[in-house]
């Protein structure tokens, strides 16, 4: 493959993220999406495997040696469903003023659409020093267990993940994790009019909410500050004239790397009435060290680095990863998400000059 005119590429990405906004691709329906891009794919040459509604290519202009590093830029085209406050179609992209605007424009089909041509161009160089995959994966949006979770495996040996979503460009070098916590307070039944009968689940249920309300976290991290914890849904009673024997509420926890999710369900577990069962509690929180090589070039080139509250796949990957893409996270899941076609440009820009010249 001869060098690729970026220009054409940079034309090609915005007709791209226009097609991927016209095709509803909400978690667990992206497989028009992924045939749309697995055939733009071949028209570079590329072969592209698929696992689910996954897919993935690499590249072949690399030295094939026992210790050639292999770099994975991943990123989602699933979209969450679209709210009633949208002015406009949400499945129908629109060019006004400088923006694209449609579902899932932002998050994160502009960074799907800047990695895709980052890829092919780099890909079009002589050799690189490292092995390259891209992959574009499914149920981000829903932490789904048919998304990059089972590509992961098909891959081989990952030594650094770089992970396409809103954050302006910016590196985020650590993301807090997630748990999810299903809580049920149980009581006893009995008639509202009679006085000391019956267990009230709702007041067990609201004691220990109250009590979380006010619990803190003690560790603080550099980068992404204090874990937090939030309840977040809450049901309970079946008509007004029963005391209610059962409330369920569910607790939000947002981690930091200073603890181990398993630390935290036993730390709450301790102190609250309510029996608890975990949801999810491997989505851990994500760091990279600061002195890793891509760190330092992201530096070197004028690239700010953050700590991110936001949840990701990276949260799944176990192996170094940067967050890194087009957009902004405070438009994600807005009505009217809109990404600038400027932002694009610029991001594959900023891609390519973060690794065309990159080594470990």
């Amino acid at each position: 493959m001869s060098v690729v005119n970026l220009q054409v590429l940079k034309k090609e990405a915005i007709q791209l993220l226009i097609q991927i906004i016209n095709i509803p691709s909400i978690s667990k329906q992206e497989n028009k999406v992924s045939f749309l891009i697995e055939d733009y794919l071949h028209k570079y040459g590329f072969y592209v495997k698929r696992k689910f509604n996954n897919i993935w290519t690499e590249n072949t202009n690399y030295s094939e040696k026992k210790n050639t590093k292999t770099i994975l830029l991943n990123s989602h085209y699933d979209t969450v469903k679209p709210g009633k406050n949208w002015i406009t179609n949400p499945f129908t992209a629109i060019k006004k003023e400088g923006k694209l605007i449609g579902l899932g424009s932002n998050d994160a089909g502009a960074s799907v659409v800047s990695l895709i041509s980052s890829f092919i161009y780099l890909s079009s160089l002589s050799k690189l020093s490292y092995r390259l995959i891209l992959s574009i994966t499914a149920e981000e949006e829903i932490s789904g267990s048919l998304g990059v979770i089972t590509v992961l495996p098909e891959l081989g040996r990952i030594d650094l993940g770089i992970v396409g979503e809103p954050t302006k460009m910016q590196v985020a070098i650590a993301e807090k994790g997630l748990i999810v916590l299903d809580c049920i307070a149980e009581g006893k039944t009995g008639h509202s009019a009679r006085y000391n009968i019956g267990i009230n689940a709702i007041y067990i249920a609201t004691r220990d909410i109250e009590y979380l309300k006010n619990f803190y976290f003690e560790r603080k991290s550099k980068l992404l500050g204090f874990t937090t914890l939030n309840v977040t849904q809450i049901q309970g009673g079946i008509q007004h004239n029963v005391i209610p024997d059962f409330c369920s509420f569910v607790i939000d926890i947002r981690t930091n790397e200073l603890y181990k999710n398993e630390e935290l369900i036993e730390m709450i577990q301790t102190k609250i009435q309510s029996k608890m069962k975990p949801r999810s509690y491997h989505l851990n929180s994500s760091f990279i060290d600061p002195t890793h090589p891509i760190v330092l070039k992201a530096k070197f080139i004028g690239i700010n680095t953050y700590g991110s509250p936001t949840l990701s796949d990276q949260s799944i990957m176990p192996f170094p990863t940067i967050k890194m893409g087009v957009g902004d996270s405070l438009r994600s899941h807005t009505p009217n998400e809109y990404v600038f076609i400027s932002e694009i440009m610029e991001g594959i820009d900023i891609y390519i000059c973060l690794l065309k010249d990159f080594n470990f």
